[in-house]
């Protein structure tokens, strides 16, 4: 019961990160009228799930928090593996925007526990999103394939919230959505957890396209 309320806390809105601030492209395929029902917005959330960066880096949770429980332990290769997975995932993202959001959520996750009484091994560190909430989970005392299936759900929840006031899609679209997508989430889980994420491979050429040109809007809402 314990652990299932402290992963409940992870995927929380009012966790402190700001990530209800970024739409990860989603804004320009709204404005550029290729998402624009709710068919659209579950075709796009099934294949970025499926093919997308969200999928790779799960699959890097488990191998991020061995890494974080090593360094904890005082192992002294585990800290450069730990940077070596960080700064790869942070290159699958295409865009600078995107980059940037990723060290910004990292950075708050990182400062949230580190004020809750979690500090990393060394102070200071940087670390992207990923290995961030993988921190979290260590912290927390959570394992997979919970942690994979709980940052798949969050992210969905974060781009439904996007699209509920962009689309637009209405709060009960937005939550049949969400259930939906439970099954694909659940299953996702527990197929990554077992990946490594250098097999794996990142085929959201779109999600990228719409990333980099996020920049290029003449009006945003979004941070990305």
């Amino acid at each position: 019961m314990a652990d299932r309320l402290r992963l409940y806390q992870l995927v929380s809105p009012a966790l402190p990160v700001g990530a209800f601030s970024y739409s990860e492209g989603l804004e320009v395929l709204v404005q550029s009228g290729r998402l624009s029902s709710e068919q659209a917005m579950e075709d796009w959330l099934r294949a970025e799930l499926l093919r997308g960066g969200v999928a790779m880096e799960a699959a890097a949770l488990a191998p991020l928090m061995a890494m974080l429980r090593a360094w904890s332990a005082g192992e002294p290769e585990a800290e450069r593996q730990l940077r070596s997975l960080d700064r790869w995932l942070l290159v699958q993202r295409e865009a600078a925007e995107l980059r940037a959001q990723q060290r910004q959520m990292g950075r708050s996750l990182v400062t949230l526990f580190a004020d809750l009484g979690w500090p990393l091994p060394q102070v200071g560190v940087p670390l992207a999103w990923p290995a961030a909430y993988a921190w979290a989970c260590v912290s927390l005392a959570l394992d997979s394939p919970e942690v994979e299936e709980a940052y798949l759900y969050s992210w969905v929840a974060n781009q439904l919230s996007a699209a509920v006031r962009l689309v637009p899609l209405g709060p009960t679209q937005a939550q049949r959505l969400q259930l939906k997508l439970a099954p694909l989430l659940a299953q996702r889980g527990q197929e990554l957890a077992a990946l490594d994420p250098r097999q794996h491979w990142n085929g959201a050429v779109g999600a990228g396209t719409a990333q980099l040109r996020h920049a290029e809007l003449y009006s945003r809402l979004f941070r990305s």
